[in-house]
């Protein structure tokens, strides 16, 4: 692999990417999580002759803190971010697979009219900007502490997310949480605070009208989703498979299921 810097009007960001000389598939982390989430794919022999890309978002991992927060840390800027590194890097149409908020990063770039072969969403329920909407789509408990959108972290805040979000068996990659600890904690309060402030746009229309190949490949166990609600959905262009449920896997197929997830990422990849 090779790694780097780009610098942006955002942040100076940083990435990852291997060396096959296939299309481009750009790979989007989530929320208080990094590029090396992604280790499973950039290891996996189906994914070898494509080229893999994969950054940390402003605010995470080894990217800089966002020059301006409330502009960067939203749907919008993120998109921006995502659009600058494929920019920077050449990138001819990538497939994008996004994961968690990475997923909404990814249906914001097409609602902007990002040019991608595909786009893989996985743990992303496609909503509208509302407090309706995100109650629908996720399982929010009014009652408990919403971590995805609490600035300030403790130790207990940073291992309890990084477990519910990422870990494998039940147990956390120490790098998964030291990045956690690491992420600015306004990336979380920004973002979930313009997105219930109405910032966003309709990803429920989105996928109702893109011409843009669209995947969808939850975990099922995956306890921050409502799963009947991708049904209820319009979808204009979903792949044959329609939304893959992968047993034994939670909010981090990818990581949990890789043999099973990287052979889907692949056939979707070749198939668009």
């Amino acid at each position: 692999m090779d790694s780097g810097f780009i610098e942006t009007d955002l942040a100076r960001i940083a990435f990852l990417q291997s060396r096959g000389d296939g299309p481009a598939i750009l790979l989007i982390h989530g929320n208080s999580s990094c590029k090396e989430v992604f280790g499973r794919q950039f290891a996996a022999a189906e994914l070898g002759g494509y080229r893999l890309v994969a950054f940390d978002l402003p605010g995470h991992g080894a990217s800089d803190d966002a020059r301006a927060p409330e502009r960067t840390y939203t749907f919008a800027g993120y998109a921006e971010a995502a659009e600058a590194v494929v920019t920077r890097l050449g990138l001819d149409r990538p497939v994008v697979f996004g994961w968690s908020l990475g997923g909404h990063i990814g249906l914001e770039m097409l609602g902007r009219g990002f040019a991608a072969r595909g786009l893989m969403i996985s743990g992303t329920p496609p909503v509208k900007a509302d407090i309706e909407s995100l109650m629908a789509g996720f399982n929010i408990d009014p009652s408990a502490e919403n971590l995805t959108g609490k600035r300030d972290f403790s130790e207990a805040d940073a291992l309890a997310y990084a477990t519910h979000t990422s870990a494998v068996d039940g147990r956390v990659d120490p790098h998964l949480l030291a990045m956690c600890r690491r992420t600015d904690g306004r990336a979380r309060e920004v973002m979930f605070g313009s997105v219930a402030a109405g910032q966003a746009l309709d990803e429920r229309e989105i996928v109702a009208t893109t011409k843009v190949p669209l995947a969808i490949v939850n975990g099922h166990d995956d306890a921050f989703i409502q799963p009947g609600y991708f049904g209820g959905l319009t979808y204009s262009s979903l792949w044959p498979r329609g939304v893959v449920r992968l047993k034994g896997a939670e909010h981090a197929p990818f990581l949990q299921r890789p043999q099973e997830f990287n052979a889907l990422l692949a056939e979707f990849v070749a198939a668009a």
